[in-house]
């Protein structure tokens, strides 16, 4: 139905086209009822649609209030320098480093001993790394902010830079596994360079330990180009025997919201066997019945027999991945609690959300036995960076390894959510804004569809003309409903029309508009990205916040809304339809108005303009067909002689 609204479909479009005698039943007990009680529905339509109203502005209201209604406990936030600002790093979590992987306990760093960190900065981003582990504790990306706002929210966090895993319990590429293969959880850092043909220089940080039961630990990371990190293990038995070592577990690192304000629906988990790729997000873990009905919520996911080529932890538009050259026999995640944000923080922002969660990824090894003087090592690359389409496919057509389906850009309508994306990159390239290539690409769109749509408008005005003589068919042979249906489907052949003429342009254009959708939704090219009033179009285009309320005004939902109605408003109404109906059909489209109010406003960008051309082409359309009935050769149409109704025995 938000299709059909958004591409011109006309209310009751779909119940034209129900098959056989349950179409016709459906009909002739409205036609039997309406006949049978005749009633005003004026006083009843005023009542629907302000109870409507009222439940639209609560909707958005609480959305406002919630954070007032249950603001958090303050948390004074500090970090290992005990300093703020862009190189400030957040304090290890209180939870013990064992309770985050169930099954498999290692010895949280003792608190008496410092934590030492390295730090190496390329082209791409910045990368800290840690003794406590012995990984990677955080990366920041040097091209993107935290965060993009305008008006009040410009205050917060445009200044610091944007980071993946700072909220982790472990580093990424710290092993897991037990006291056998991890001690005590410290290690010695030390940076070294090497050199990798003439005149080129590698830069990069050791990691290693020594077991007291002989076993020594190396890790050494060498950031590289297109935000990859080259990891390589290695596990030395220096006893002098043979050696058992248990099942290992290499930390993917942490999904976590950008910021306090992104939407946590869009954060999650991703992997790739070889064959097909899988998502997990909060969903999986709070297990909600319909989504929405309270189920028993589950801690761990994991997978099991399956070959892990790539496993990855990401938000909206970065993530942290995995990538091994020998894949791992199991993935494991966890969900844990971030710390909730300050009354600050709250006040800074009305969409701030006091509640988030993030999800710890882990990759398993099987256990192995070690012989004395023998060495097992392994290699990864590490990815950490943005959704960024050109860069995976790059990585994509290096390794082979459908890298690029983390954009989530499968299936039938991702098809069309890369085309939408190369379009609009495409467009930019040539000068357009983003917010000009999303007009473009509508205007595209609404030209290729054009023929389709004006046969379809022409046919449903045919349909509303022969309306008439349909209820007269429906009446006379409303007690045999299969014989009603074969003499109107035989009349509507007479005269050329199809209850489907008004429906095939909805199904044409519907997996452009899900492609859309679900392009907006990771596309990092919007991220920042401004149209008039609208300073970020992958974030909603609040202008203002109406003081006491906490309502947020966002224009162009509220212009989307106005567009569609005045589109329902246009439309013919279905035969067959009843009053109520055709009241509940043309208000029926303020529903995605609640629904979408909040979202993106590249979004409700394209949505509006789409709505815009659809009521140009309407007009136009119903301009010219009045043209052409007003000349000569126009021939009316024949009407179809009507005997009176049988009467009851």
């Amino acid at each position: 139905m938000a299709a059909g609204a958004a591409f011109g479909w006309r209310p009751g479009g779909f119940a034209d086209v129900i098959p056989g005698a349950a179409a016709a039943a459906i009909q002739s007990r409205q036609l039997e009822a309406r006949l049978a009680r005749p009633v005003s529905f004026s006083s009843m339509d005023r009542k629907s649609i302000l109870v409507l109203a009222a439940c639209g502005a609560l909707f958005l209201l609480w959305i406002g209030l919630t954070p007032r209604l249950y603001p958090p406990r303050p948390v004074v936030r500090t970090n290992t320098f005990g300093s703020t600002g862009s190189n400030a790093l957040p304090s290890t979590p209180s939870t013990p480093l064992e309770a985050a992987v169930p099954g498999a306990p290692i010895a949280p760093p003792r608190p008496e001993v410092p934590e030492e960190i390295l730090v190496i900065t390329n082209q791409y981003a910045r990368y800290t790394f840690t003794s406590h582990g012995g990984g990677l504790k955080q990366v920041e990306l040097l091209r993107y902010p935290e965060s993009v706002g305008c008006g009040r929210r410009a205050k917060t966090n445009t200044t610091r830079l944007a980071s993946l895993n700072a909220a982790a319990q472990q580093p990424v590429c710290a092993m897991l596994g037990g006291p056998e293969v991890t001690g005590d959880g410290l290690f010695r850092l030390e940076r070294y360079t090497r050199t990798n043909g003439p005149g080129f220089l590698i830069e990069g940080v050791r990691a290693q330990k020594t077991l007291t039961n002989g076993l020594q630990l190396v890790t050494e990371f060498e950031p590289a180009t297109n935000y990859l990190v080259n990891v390589r293990t290695r596990l030395e038995n220096r006893s002098g025997q043979s050696m058992a070592l248990p099942p290992q577990q290499y930390v993917v690192g942490a999904a976590t919201p950008l910021t306090p304000q992104d939407d946590e629906s869009l954060v999650g988990i991703h992997w790739f066997d070889g064959d097909g790729s899988t998502e997990i997000n909060r969903a999986y873990f709070d297990n909600k019945t319909l989504g929405c009905l309270p189920g028993t919520p589950r801690s761990l996911y994991s997978v099991t027999g399956r070959p892990i080529v790539w496993a990855a932890a990401h938000n909206q538009f970065f993530f942290l991945a995995l990538l091994p050259t020998v894949p791992g026999t199991e993935l494991s995640a966890t969900r844990f609690t971030l710390p909730p944000p300050s009354r600050d923080e709250i006040a800074a922002d009305n969409r701030t959300i006091t509640n988030q969660f993030a999800f710890q990824v882990n990759l398993h090894y099987g256990a192995t036995n070690l012989a004395a003087g023998g060495t097992l090592s392994r290699e990864f690359l590490i990815f950490a960076g943005p959704k960024e389409l050109r860069t995976l496919e790059h990585i994509t057509a290096d390794l082979k390894n459908q890298f690029d389906r983390i954009m989530g850009y499968t299936g039938f309508f991702g098809f069309f959510s890369k085309v939408l994306l190369l379009s609009m990159n495409k467009l930019n390239s040539l000068g357009l804004s983003y917010a000009a290539s999303i007009i473009a690409i509508t205007v595209i769109i609404k030209l290729l569809f054009w023929p389709l749509t004006a046969v379809s408008t022409r046919a449903s005005k045919r349909m509303q003309a022969l309306q008439p003589q349909m209820k007269a068919i429906q009446e006379k042979y409303r007690d045999d409903p299969v014989k009603m249906n074969r003499k109107v489907m035989e009349f509507m052949k007479e005269h050329k029309v199809s209850p489907m003429s008004g429906c095939w342009p909805v199904l044409l254009q519907f997996p452009v508009l899900i492609g859309f959708f679900k392009m907006v939704q990771s596309a990092i090219e919007l991220r920042g990205a401004s149209f008039l009033w609208a300073c970020d179009l992958s974030k909603s285009d609040t202008i203002f916040v109406v003081p006491g309320l906490n309502f947020n005004v966002n224009p162009l939902p509220l212009m989307m809304g106005g567009t569609m109605l005045w589109q329902a408003h246009l439309m013919p109404p279905s035969p067959g339809m009843d009053p109520m109906q055709q009241k509940i059909m043309k208000y029926f489209p303020m529903i995605f108005l609640v629904v979408l109010y909040n979202y993106s406003a590249g979004l409700t960008l394209y949505w509006t303009v789409q709505n815009l051309l659809s009521i140009a082409q309407m007009k136009l359309t119903r301009a010219a067909d009045e043209k052409k009935a007003t000349s000569p050769a126009a021939a009316p149409v024949r009407p179809v002689a009507v005997l009176p109704p049988k009467k009851k025995k």
